[in-house]
């Protein structure tokens, strides 16, 4: 068990065409690993353990036959649980989706199922991907797998989770405002969020629509590559997903970083705890050792980035989730008569305290008093994209850290606010639609400190590229 946990992706990959071990024997090694680790950290809402099982069977049998389907045939995998299943259960991680068994995949999903990767289960989240620690869960809060007392990040936490205890050898989340990047920096492992509209939404329940993203979870850098080649690409389904052509993304990734132009933003060192801002600046100089220029760049509206980002999210998060009012489907509550009542009702039960408060902001800065605010949000952004594009014209990639400190202990912010600064550093190239990765580099007192890179728009396979470097120079 232990020696298929500690595996990435390519690396099972490679001893399943060995014959080394069987798709089968590595789906039972992470299912077991499940049940010694999930009691403690709930990574998982829905384990799918028949289905994976004859779906590592069927990866046998075309191994055998020496007809794989893709590196990643055969290669256990979780799903963060909003994107749709077909015939496994979707929620949300919220009681107004609790019972909701989706009819089709999510593109994102389909792909990887063509690739042959097999489908271990459904990853815990914040409610409706509205949250930070993966804490806000209708059916309890996740774990982080380092030290179980501490929160493992969010939305994406469970996802997160489950790669980096070994009960999956990558997984799917999505990121809307940092949702894969920051809790994959807290759990030790790579979030990449790619360009808007690089993987298609198709089948991933709307939170903001023009921030939402799929993102990737993995051991390293060149899982990351594997998994995006395997998702991205046009999708006639999806309005905004781009016809621009996927690229061969683990081309070159060991090539290293000579040669490349980096710039780190200054703002964020004043910004990051002081274990943090070491390791970034730990991380640069490594990146000069190995042939990078390393500028520095300010952002002076970084700190404006999160509240723009806040109102436009909640925004079009009310406008999204007005759909769930008991009447068309999701939680209907009973013992109501009146289709007011009926409405009022279902809508207060349904949605958890940080989904109500997110509908409430994002109805209050879309009536005719508030406009003014909307539209300041909507100007910050497109300043934001169009000073980061111009960043990225000369550099080949942007420095700042990932998360602002290391994992905290559960319950210790109660404050939202506080909760929401975690996501301070995540946010801009979620405004800006621009591709990010997360890469673990460095630790304080165990703990994970992750670095972030930001590249150009479809430019993912120099940003990986990038991020291979940062990884294999952390030692």
């Amino acid at each position: 068990m232990d020696k298929v946990c500690g595996m990435t992706a390519l690396g099972l990959s490679a001893a399943l065409r060995r014959r080394e071990l069987s798709a089968r024997e590595a789906a039972l090694a992470c299912l077991a690993r499940m049940e010694e680790r999930e009691p403690q950290l709930h990574a998982y809402l829905t384990v799918s353990r028949d289905e994976a099982l004859a779906e590592a069977d069927a990866a046998d049998r075309r191994l055998a036959a020496g007809e794989p389907l893709s590196p990643l045939d055969g290669v256990p995998m979780a799903v963060k649980d909003n994107l749709c299943t077909k015939g496994v259960r979707t929620t949300c991680a919220s009681r107004m989706l609790e019972g909701f068994v989706p009819p089709y995949d999510a593109e994102a999903v389909s792909r990887l199922g063509r690739a042959g990767a097999v489908l271990l289960g459904k990853t815990n989240l914040d409610e409706f991907a509205m949250g930070s620690d993966t804490g806000t869960s209708a059916f309890g809060p996740t774990a982080n797998p380092i030290d179980p007392s501490r929160v493992p990040g969010g939305s994406s936490g469970g996802s997160a989770a489950a790669v980096a205890a070994g009960e999956a050898l990558f997984a799917l989340g999505s990121d809307t405002g940092g949702s894969v990047r920051q809790p994959a920096a807290l759990c030790g492992v790579v979030g990449l969020r790619p360009t808007y509209g690089r993987i298609s939404r198709y089948g991933l329940v709307g939170f903001g629509p023009s921030l939402d993203q799929v993102g990737l979870v993995t051991k390293d850098a060149r899982d990351c590559a594997a998994v995006l080649a395997a998702t991205a690409g046009f999708d006639p389904h999806d309005a905004t997903s781009s016809r621009q052509s996927p690229g061969a993304y683990l081309d070159g990734i060991g090539d290293g970083v000579r040669g490349m132009r980096a710039a780190l933003v200054r703002e964020s060192l004043a910004e990051a705890e002081p274990c943090v801002r070491r390791e970034l600046l730990r991380a640069v100089a490594k990146l000069e050792s190995l042939g990078a220029r390393v500028d520095e760049l300010s952002l002076p509206f970084l700190k404006d980035m999160l509240p723009a980002y806040h109102i436009l999210g909640s925004a079009e998060a009310s406008s999204n989730l007005a759909r769930f009012d008991g009447v068309r489907y999701g939680f209907r509550a009973s013992g109501v008569s009146d289709w007011r009542q009926l409405i009022r009702e279902s809508r207060s039960r349904g949605f958890g305290l940080e989904v109500k408060r997110r509908i409430l902001l994002g109805t209050f800065v879309l009536t005719k008093e508030q406009r003014d605010a909307y539209e300041k949000a909507r100007r910050l952004r497109r300043k934001t994209a169009s000073s980061m594009a111009a960043a990225l014209s000369y550099y080949d990639f942007l420095l700042l850290p990932t998360s602002p400190e290391v994992a905290w202990k559960r319950g210790e912010k109660r404050d939202p606010v506080a909760m929401y600064r975690s996501d301070l550093f995540v946010v801009p190239a979620s405004i800006a639609g621009l591709p990010a990765v997360s890469v673990p580099f460095g630790e304080e007192n165990g703990l994970p400190v992750g670095v972030q890179l930001v590249g150009r728009a479809f430019g993912e396979r120099e940003l990986l590229r990038a991020a291979c470097a940062v990884e294999e120079g952390r030692a």
